[in-house]
């Protein structure tokens, strides 16, 4: 790594990654205003790997907090970069030797480990603060303590909001975060804080937890999401002049979750190790409703044979079932036509 004016200092290394119930949230005015206005003076040189769609969003938001941004995409996103007020660079080589203070990975959960093992580190400054904004954080911490030189810092964060969901602001939308490895002294703690500081002043809920809880959470929430919205698009649920608001809700989940692509819904599925429990969960639990329907309907059909033998009394009279013509073939039931001679 290229040498610096930072001297060795002891590394915060943040947990084992195990799951943790001490998440703390913070609101946009957790850490005091005094703080917080002490060090919007300090402007970062912050640059983006990978910009495209999200990469973007991000940059026009740093930018206008007046940071200096550089990015690298292999892409020529040269013209939007310029549009925005960021320097584009089509070499990761040029952009590294601009020794930016932070590297913020916006790629694709697929292809971060590709790039990650790409990018000249040894151009960087020692200590270069590395983070990332991926929907997974187990896979992203692990890679970066695997990859990284130890004297990098490393700060795993998810928005989770996007271009659709954050296009009219940031306000209350959750960023979770985790310091994963921090130097302990001013500079580095303060250039940690500053980065976090653009979520904060752009009024984002503040949630630090543990990459391995937010796996969990997430695995609850948001993989469940996109698999709703995926099987859902299966369906193609079709507009009609009677629908109702829930009936919306699922078409507008659908949209939602198709302008993902399905690569994002893959990385979620591969790289959260507890997306397969959700989808057994899942599994079980469609499986249960079934079998309750079923138990349901099954009882209906007990209850109306019983009722049927006791009305021995009337002659020829055509004692159908109560029940829709598709769930008699369904189950196989015989029409019983009593007639006393």
């Amino acid at each position: 790594c290229s040498s610096s004016s930072s001297s060795s200092a002891s590394i915060i290394i943040n947990g084992s990654g195990s799951s943790t119930t001490n998440s703390s949230v913070f609101d946009a005015s957790s850490s005091s205003d005094s703080d917080v206005k002490k060090r919007s003076e300090v402007k970062l040189k912050i640059g983006i790997i990978g910009f495209g769609k999200f990469g973007q969003f991000l940059a026009k938001r740093i930018v206008s907090q007046g940071h200096d941004v550089l990015a690298y995409s292999r892409s020529d996103y040269s013209r939007v970069a310029s549009e925005i007020g960021v320097r584009f660079f089509s070499d990761a080589d040029d952009l590294c030797e601009e020794h930016p203070q932070v590297i913020l990975l916006c790629t694709s959960i697929l292809s971060t480990e590709r790039v990650l093992r790409s990018l000249p580190l040894h151009r960087l400054r020692r200590s270069t603060l590395f983070a990332d904004v991926l929907s997974v954080k187990e896979f992203p911490r692990s890679l970066f303590l695997q990859l990284l030189p130890s004297d990098f810092d490393i700060l795993c964060t998810h928005p989770m909001f996007g271009p659709d969901s954050g296009k009219s602001g940031w306000d209350s939308l959750p960023f979770v975060f985790d310091k994963v490895r921090v130097g302990s002294t001013p500079t580095r703690v303060t250039r940690s804080e500053a980065f976090l500081d653009i979520f904060r002043t752009a009024g984002c809920r503040m949630v630090e937890m543990s990459c391995a809880e937010h796996d969990k959470h997430a695995a609850g929430s948001q993989f469940i999401t996109h698999m709703m919205g995926r099987v859902l698009e299966k369906l193609d649920l079709e507009n009609t002049p009677i629908n109702t608001r829930g009936y919306e809700s699922l078409r507008n989940l659908v949209d939602n979750t198709a302008r993902d692509s399905f690569e994002l819904f893959y990385g979620l599925f591969l790289y959260n190790k507890n997306a397969t429990e959700q989808l057994d969960r899942m599994d079980w639990a469609f499986e249960m409703v079934k079998k309750q329907l079923s138990g349901y309907l099954h009882h209906l059909v007990r209850k109306q044979l019983m009722l049927e033998s006791s009305n021995t009394h009337e002659n020829h009279v055509d004692n159908k079932l109560l029940l829709p013509e598709n769930k008699q073939k369904q189950h196989d039931l015989v029409v019983v036509v009593n007639d006393r001679s």
